[in-house]
């Protein structure tokens, strides 16, 4: 099958981790041609090319198709993309994120490819945007819906809101969850205690985790806020933030204002294969994010054996459940206090609730399973049998 894949960026995250799987899943199991196009990899994230070029896949960048709204690069990226399809004759092709979702689908649809699929990693509207501009992307989403066969959901959430801002009809959607490397969370390759010393962590020390890109809206302005009233109550407590971004100085300097900065460990950026030890490493993880998909950190720490706290939103509580973790309303600082404050007094229930988290999910979200779903998908749209047995694809919520 010539399967084409399209991305606005190729940096270190949850949306291009899954796609980078799932590209690699089609072209090593199941024999596919498959070229995955990406814009520039802007941004201190990091990106994964190199790993794509080690794992032998075909990737093309395309200069034009960047992040920001830039009506005349945009029509460029559009134009580029026809012209790349063209040349590639592919059967399926498959966008990911807002921007390559609207640009890609338009440019799959005009060129007649017979089967034209998006994931929703994270919907570009909602609450925590700004109301005109969420207006503008409900709108635009309609239209590009509208230019696909199939949406996938990485998460049920994300159907019900999409169907609910009138966004594609019930029968295009399917939800699939991001899959992930399982084995290398239920076995991270470092022991705990050698990564805990590499971090400065002590032995009666407490450490909450949280694996994000130092970002708006990624929830660690609400961990700071947080951090005075836990640490006044259990000054064993530590955070760990994992990743990089725009914000870290800003946070430093806040850490180092309410005199807390001892309590913070900044790792920084790291490569995707070190997140299980990190991981590992930690007693809990918190991640308040105010908009996600179904974000990946979640099912990978309770893959590791250890509890979440998030925020109610989106995705999370398809897998933050009463027996693997806490689940707090957005922006509930006492709230996230308190649940910070109840599992670190806990070691017991903190590992029931990771015991009971790799129970559960440890199949659900292997990446295997996702790729063989995904394949099922594009055999349904296009008609043709699978040459693998493969799980069934899950129907709309």
């Amino acid at each position: 099958m010539r399967i084409v894949h399209v991305i606005t960026r190729l940096i270190i995250g949850g949306a291009q981790e899954n796609t980078l799987l799932t590209v690699e899943g089609l072209h090593h199991r199941f024999g596919d041609d498959v070229t995955l196009i990406s814009g520039p990899a802007e941004g201190p994230e990091g990106d994964l090319f190199d790993r794509a070029e080690r794992l032998g896949l075909k990737v093309e960048v395309m200069p034009e198709l960047v992040r920001r709204i830039r009506p005349a690069t945009d029509l460029r990226a559009y134009f580029l993309l026809r012209r790349a399809i063209r040349r590639l004759k592919p059967e399926v092709v498959h966008t990911h994120s807002s921007k390559a979702g609207i640009i890609g689908r338009a440019a799959a649809w005009h060129e007649r490819v017979p089967a034209v699929v998006h994931t929703i990693h994270g919907l570009p509207f909602g609450p925590s945007e700004r109301p005109l501009a969420s207006r503008a992307y409900v709108a635009l989403e309609r239209w590009a819906a509208r230019r696909c066969h199939a949406i996938v959901s990485v998460c049920d959430a994300m159907t019900e809101q999409a169907l609910a801002a009138g966004v594609g009809r019930p029968e295009q959607y399917r939800t699939v969850f991001s899959g992930m490397d399982v084995e290398a969370f239920l076995n991270p390759r470092r022991p705990r205690d050698e990564v805990r010393r590499a971090l400065g962590l002590g032995g009666d020390e407490v450490a909450f985790g949280t694996v994000a890109r130092l970002f708006v809206r990624k929830g660690h302005d609400d961990i700071l806020a947080a951090a005075p009233a836990v640490l006044g109550a259990n000054p064993k407590v530590r955070f760990v933030f994992i990743g990089d971004g725009i914000l870290r100085d800003r946070l430093i300097a806040e850490a180092e204002r309410l005199g807390l900065r001892h309590a913070f460990r900044f790792v920084g950026l790291v490569s995707p294969d070190r997140i299980p030890e990190l991981l590992g490493a930690m007693d809990a993880v918190v991640h308040p994010s105010l908009r996600e998909g179904l974000a990946r950190v979640l099912p990978q720490a309770l893959l590791v054996g250890r509890p979440v706290i998030s925020y109610d939103i989106d995705g999370a509580r398809e897998v933050v459940l009463p027996e693997t973790g806490i689940l707090l309303r957005p922006r509930d600082l006492p709230g996230l206090s308190a649940a910070i404050l109840r599992l670190a007094a806990d070691p017991a229930l903190r590992q029931a609730m990771g015991r009971e988290g790799r129970r559960r999910f440890a199949h659900q979200f292997r990446h295997e399973t996702m790729t063989e779903q995904l394949r099922s998908l594009y055999e349904q749209l296009l008609g043709a049998p699978m040459a693998l047995s493969a799980v069934p694809v899950r129907g709309p919520a």
